[in-house]
């Protein structure tokens, strides 16, 4: 899918710290391999630190800090997962702000893993079809989504996957959707 992204920027939210780094990198690579610019969106300047499960893993540069942003500035949004990323994230105003106007501006977004939690506090899942890490079901049900245990879910501009082990159906399926561009029925639940 070389050249699909050309000419859309994508923003990647994280927390300072607790992202699960191959829920970074990989999606991220997709992203370039198919011709988009990603960018590192954080709380705070500087580097954010991965994880590799509970093991500290890289550094990366943010590229740009919440409060400098606006989702128009994108065409679409990924959240990595890892446990402590979207813990922190769902607490932070500016960023849960950022995540429902993704949806109420019909653009596509991509969470993996725990990365739901973010969606749960931006009030974005009631009508929708989602999976996550498994311990979310309840948090997920409880915010009016249809949880399934399926490796990718796309709900009109939606993606969601499980954990690691789905990133090649998670990127395939992100790549697709971000290249479809804004979905009208994003915003049913924003």
């Amino acid at each position: 899918m070389p050249d699909t992204l050309t000419g859309l920027r994508v923003a990647f939210l994280v927390a300072p710290e607790g992202i699960e780094q191959v829920e970074l990198t990989e999606p991220w690579n997709a992203v370039e391999k198919a011709g988009g610019q990603p960018e590192l969106v954080s709380t705070a300047p500087g580097t954010v630190q991965a994880f590799d499960h509970l093991d500290k893993a890289d550094k990366f540069k943010v590229d740009k800090v919440i409060t400098e942003v606006a989702p128009g500035d994108y065409d679409a949004l990924v959240l990595p997962g890892g446990v402590a990323n979207p813990d922190y994230l769902r607490t932070v105003p500016d960023a849960v702000r950022f995540v429902g106007e993704f949806f109420a501006q019909q653009k596509p977004v991509a969470a993996i893993c725990h990365a739901p939690w973010t969606l749960i506090e931006a009030d974005v899942l009631r009508g929708r079809r989602v999976t996550s890490w498994p311990s979310l079901r309840t948090d997920l049900r409880n915010a009016g989504a249809e949880w399934v245990d399926e490796q990718v879910v796309v709900d009109a501009g939606l993606v969601t996957s499980r954990n690691p082990d789905d990133l090649p159906a998670f990127c395939d399926k992100l790549v697709e959707e971000f290249a479809e561009g804004k979905h009208r029925a994003q915003a049913r639940s924003a």
